[in-house]
């Protein structure tokens, strides 16, 4: 018998003063059984950090290789933005880029090992797609915080997170690194 995915509710108070952003949200995110509380907060800090008319969770779950964890699609339905989480392989990377203007991957692993795996020679555009990480020690803090119902304020300027879920404050750099 196969499981079924776990739903988590996520209430967001969204504040980016670095792009002008500030949103309430109102996430209902699906937890594969494969998936790891560390994959799905990265999924939803990336969701946050993009956050943009168009951006939505991709109904192909962690396991497809078709579309990404996060997408952002404009009006007429287009693929804009292509948003990875995790530790995707260069060939996923590679289609990736010819299929959306822009791609991102937000990492919770360590930045050099995604980069090691990432030979940017074989990855259409490598130096335009930015590796975006954070502290692994903060990722864990803040999945030991997580519920099926969450509250998430999330502040986030010169690329510093402020977050505080379900009563758990925390603090964390943005890294960006790039394949090139």
């Amino acid at each position: 018998m196969a499981l079924n995915a776990t739903l988590h509710t996520v209430t967001v108070h969204l504040a980016d003063v670095d792009r002008g952003v500030y949103e309430e949200l109102e996430l209902r995110v699906a937890r594969h059984p494969s998936e790891t509380a560390e994959y799905m907060l990265t999924r939803i800090l990336a969701y946050c950090l993009e956050y943009e008319e168009g951006v939505a969770f991709s109904d192909g779950g962690v396991s497809s290789t078709d579309v990404p964890p996060v997408l952002v699609r404009d009006l007429t339905g287009r693929l804009t933005t292509w948003i990875d989480v995790g530790s995707p392989d260069a060939d996923r990377i590679h289609r990736a880029s010819k299929l959306a203007d822009r791609v991102a991957v937000y990492t919770h692993r360590d930045p050099a090992k995604v980069l090691a795996q990432l030979p940017a020679k074989r990855i259409h555009r490598a130096d335009r797609i930015p590796v975006y990480s954070f502290d692994r020690a903060v990722i864990d803090a803040a999945t030991s915080a997580l519920d099926r119902r969450n509250t998430l304020t999330l502040s986030i300027t010169d690329r510093h997170v402020f977050l505080e879920l379900n009563g758990t404050a925390l603090s964390t750099s943005i890294e960006e690194h790039r394949l090139t």
